[in-house]
């Protein structure tokens, strides 16, 4: 007897559907054809298993099962479940009337418990594309496939319940979630505030500029001076999700397996923080069944990579194309995938070894060239792809006693939402959201200055030794500070801000 069920296979971040033919007929042998690895087959161990610890069994025939298209690679073990019913509904075990209206997925344990699968939203959004009725995977993704308003979602905890569901002994548990609800109910729910940093002023403007034009940032400052704190903060200013935003979200991270057993809905921008030893592939994603790295889950939120130079130098290169392109492409032989990778970079350095170049109170003990060396590890062209350049000095003890609160990070969101509506307003269906993703072409006529500001910039240009790289930068910032006074026009004190901001490029910074 032939019977067809139905999986799904993710491949970046959506998903496509898998028809599993079962065939069984006289004779005895398995066969698991259509280009699986070795976690699929491997199944039939676990699905043996499972069954006779349930009082069935694979029956003693010769069993064909085809996974189409078998040109496409079945990875995983999430395929277990799909492959069993197939098994039991071809042998007559079961009744094969409703199984071809569910898109079926889950690992199955020796004893018949259903494990946890990734990815479950995109197969999610697959079943509902393809027109399936409904989807029956582990309890453990429901509520994350839940997300996907229209569709059946049925949880199960084991293979019992799946088989007792198509014999019309039981049900299955649906799962049901208010997205809306979900959604809003966790907006603003942040545990870092600004308001718990003490002096700082000057910086938490740069990175309310940085907030309001998508511009990434380097901190660089003594230890101990509250870079990481500070950087920790930013999502908290930044503007919250949209609906859509957070969908795509949660697609890159449910893809990666990064979702908790309780979480439905990515509802807060992601903010991710690796350690200096990782690797580029881990960075950037890859692998030999690829997964997202670390800059494409800080999609729509903030990768903060602290202590810059200590990160190998081909770590840091492969970030830059992700950088201006906001999109990672990995290619294989036989097939490429994009994740999407638009984030903030936000990143944070001692000025030298020693940490203490230009430090008010503290003598630096490095020799001379060093803290030039130490500056050379970064590239110039990701150094170029680094808007504002913010110098941490450390909080004096004054600051740090007071009494007098600091400004919480709500009211400084406020003026950052405002700025990034004149920023939607302006651009409005070009692809580009933020002032920072401004093309040359658009940079030059948005980006008008007054004859007053043209000389300023020229004269900070000579004077202050800043390289021509600069010169875009600056007039991007400058017209991010602009939006944030409301003002049509970028007058010559936003300009004098902005130039402020490119510390690094100035001849003679290092020594």
């Amino acid at each position: 007897m032939l019977v067809k069920t139905y999986g799904s296979a993710v491949y970046g971040i959506n998903a496509t559907t898998i028809t599993i033919e079962v065939n069984i007929s006289q004779g005895v042998n398995f066969f698991l054809v259509g280009l699986p690895d070795s976690a699929v087959k491997e199944s039939q161990q676990r699905i043996d298993a499972a069954l006779k610890n349930n009082g069935y069994k694979i029956p003693g025939k010769k069993i064909v099962i085809n996974m189409a298209p078998a040109d496409i690679r079945k990875e995983g073990s999430a395929y277990d479940l799909p492959l069993a019913v197939g098994i039991l509904a071809a042998s007559e075990q079961i009744k094969s009337e409703k199984v071809g209206d569910y898109i079926i997925m889950g690992e199955l344990s020796l004893d018949g418990n259903l494990q946890a699968i990734k990815g479950a939203l995109p197969i999610a959004l697959n079943a509902k594309q393809a027109g399936f009725k409904g989807i029956i995977i582990p309890k453990q993704n429901a509520r994350e496939a839940a997300v996907v308003t229209g569709l059946e979602v049925l949880a199960a905890e084991n293979i019992k319940q799946v088989i007792d569901f198509f014999n019309e002994d039981g049900i299955l548990e649906k799962t049901e979630i208010n997205i809306e609800a979900e959604f809003y109910s966790n907006l603003n729910n942040t545990e870092f505030d600004f308001a718990d940093v003490k002096g700082q002023e000057n910086i938490k403007r740069a990175l309310e500029i940085a907030a309001a034009g998508g511009h990434n940032a380097i901190l660089i400052g003594p230890p101990g001076a509250g870079k990481t704190m500070l950087a920790k903060r930013l999502p908290t200013i930044l503007p919250p999700l949209a609906m859509q935003e957070a969908l795509e979200t949660t697609k890159i991270h449910s893809v990666a397996g990064k979702l908790g057993k309780s979480t439905s809905l990515v509802t807060t921008r992601p903010f991710r923080s690796p350690h200096h030893t990782i690797s580029d592939v881990a960075l950037v994603g890859g692998g030999g069944f690829p997964q997202p790295g670390e800059i494409s889950l800080a999609h729509n939120g903030v990768l903060f990579l602290d202590e810059l130079p200590e990160f190998k130098r081909t770590v840091l290169e492969v970030m830059r194309q992700p950088l201006e392109d906001r999109v990672v492409t990995i290619s294989r032989a036989k097939f490429s995938i994009e994740y999407p990778a638009s984030f903030m970079l936000v990143a944070s350095m001692n000025p030298c070894p020693c940490g203490y170049y230009n430090h008010p109170e503290k003598e630096c003990v490095c020799a001379p060239g060093i803290v030039q060396k130490y500056l050379n590890k970064i590239s110039g062209p990701l150094l170029d792809r680094i808007d504002l350049h913010v110098e941490v000095i450390p909080v004096s003890i004054n600051d740090l006693s007071s009494d007098r609160s600091s400004e919480k990070s709500e009211s400084i969101r406020a003026r950052v939402i405002k700025a990034r509506e004149i920023q939607h307003k302006r651009f409005g269906e070009s692809g580009v959201h933020c002032n920072a993703q401004m093309s040359s072409k658009q940079l030059r006529s948005i980006c008008k200055l007054t004859d007053a500001g043209t000389n300023m910039l020229k004269t900070a240009m000579n004077k202050l030794g800043l390289s021509a790289r600069a010169y875009d930068r600056i007039l991007k910032v400058a017209r991010t500070i602009a939006d944030l006074d409301s003002s049509a026009n970028i007058e010559t004190n936003h300009l004098a801000e902005a130039i402020q901001y490119r510390s690094l490029d100035r001849e003679g910074w290092a020594g």
